[in-house]
């Protein structure tokens, strides 16, 4: 839709309901900020920051006093997520991303159908290291960019690039769960849960999520081959390819060394947080000022804050603001109330499987999954405080993982589009892959619910 009238609907219904001299109830102003707020990010009306500021202007006008909302930008949540943009960026910056990602795929000793695997393997090892989707979805599309088009030149490889690239497409945003700083969306989900009482540490978080979206890869693995069975081709030139790669990267060098290190005091400290006591959002900053301290780091400062995306950040304290508006004003106890008429009488497992249904459905219509989240789970949240039979906080778990993939369309992530532009995959591929992965990923949700987490 064009973005002048996506304007002119926003500042209409800002005018009738928010500025005329008119009494409307909070839960309906709440619900008309929404759809405002929608349409300035879906629509892309205006860059993201600028949306941002002007949701946090309405808010300060409205909902909440400026000081509260100044509250949101300074919470930890919102500079773990600095943290994870200068940790993330000093890794790949370093080059110590090419290189763990050249030596792994050099597992797959040159075999089509183990190097799908393999791909897999890399981004769940990328996925602790490189806690951005974007920025793992653009060093993975380069590394097998260059693979895909060197083997090209002796050998066909075009469903093997299919696999590789929608594999990557898919489990990018999915592993992004596997741990709570794994990207912006868990980060906003980790926070959320804490506030709302469900105090889960690093390492909890991982073994909750984990086996789930393993389960998955592999299954993904299995299907992909299946419907692109990958070409056979020169194993011997494909190990030298990814042989010399490596060689042009010299030995490690001292930032690679160091970079290695800062990581391993990172992470080290964010698995055994239950022990020291230490917040998540603490140790990340602790990890992105090691990366710039003298003598330790890696980088100088005037580099790493480049590496900050503040467009982001700002986008993502917005979120908090929805999330804590529709809580406030009582627009989720509304919301709660209808959809409990709906499903009071449903089972366990037909109210998680109408929910997670439900779910994908709406995520289609919406190309940020962040801004999708802050609507969902305090929703859910509230509605599994409601609703008997089984634990509220299974039910967030199986709506979380269902919100964050987009399996049908180009357009339903930045990780989507960064992947497609390399031009190894149709949109008719992606909505091939996605039809039978979509069943796949409901079919894991659905066991992970009647059976993992119910331990």
């Amino acid at each position: 839709m064009n973005k002048k009238l996506l304007m002119i609907i926003a500042i209409a219904l800002y005018l009738f309901f928010f500025i005329l001299p008119m009494q409307w109830d909070i839960k309906v102003q709440s619900l008309i900020a929404l759809v405002i707020i929608q349409l300035l990010w879906v629509g892309n009306v205006f860059p993201l920051a600028y949306s941002s500021l002007l949701v946090m202007l309405m808010f300060s006008f409205h909902f909440f006093t400026y000081e509260e909302v100044l509250a949101y930008i300074s919470s930890d949540v919102v500079w773990l997520l600095v943290s994870t943009f200068i940790i993330s960026r000093a890794f790949i910056d370093t080059g110590l991303a090419d290189r763990l990602s050249l030596i792994i795929l050099k597992g797959s000793r040159g075999a089509g159908k183990v190097l799908v695997f393999i791909s897999f393997f890399l981004v769940f090892i990328l996925l602790v290291l490189v806690p951005s989707n974007v920025g793992k979805a653009s060093l993975i599309s380069s590394v097998f960019d260059s693979l895909i088009r060197s083997l090209k030149s002796m050998d066909e490889s075009s469903n093997l690039a299919k696999s590789l690239f929608i594999g990557i497409t898919y489990l990018i945003p999915i592993t992004g769960a596997f741990v709570a700083t794994g990207a912006s969306s868990t980060i906003y989900a980790y926070s959320l849960l804490s506030d709302s009482g469900y105090h889960i540490d690093y390492l909890q978080w991982t073994l909750t999520f984990g086996v789930p979206i393993a389960i998955f890869a592999v299954l993904l693995g299995l299907a992909f081959i299946i419907m692109f069975p990958p070409e056979k081709i020169n194993k011997e030139h494909l190990l030298y390819l990814l042989e010399a790669k490596i060689s042009e990267l010299g030995k490690i060098s001292a930032r690679e060394k160091k970079m290695l290190a800062i990581m391993g005091v990172t992470l080290a400290l964010w698995i055994t947080q239950s022990i020291h006591g230490y917040s998540i959002p603490l140790i990340g900053l602790l990890g992105a000022c090691l990366t710039i301290f003298p003598g330790i780091g890696v980088w100088e400062w005037e580099r790493a804050r480049k590496s900050i995306n503040w467009d982001i950040v700002l986008f993502f304290a917005s979120t908090l603001m929805v999330s804590g508006m529709l809580l406030s004003t009582g627009t989720i106890d509304l919301l709660v109330k209808y959809l409990t008429q709906i499903l009071a009488l449903k089972t366990p497992f037909m109210t998680v499987l109408i929910l997670i249904l439900l779910t994908s459905l709406m995520r289609i219509m919406f190309v940020n999954v962040l801004g999708f989240l802050a609507i969902m789970l305090p929703l859910v949240i509230s509605l599994g405080d409601v609703l008997s039979g089984f634990p509220a906080l299974n039910l967030v778990k199986a709506v979380l993982l269902a919100g964050i993939p987009g399996f049908f369309f180009i357009t339903q992530s930045p990780v989507h589009l960064i992947s497609y532009s390399y031009g190894h995959f149709s949109e008719r591929d992606l909505l091939k892959a996605g039809a039978v992965s979509f069943l796949i990923w409901i079919g894991v949700i659905l066991g992970a619910f009647a059976f993992y987490w119910q331990g």
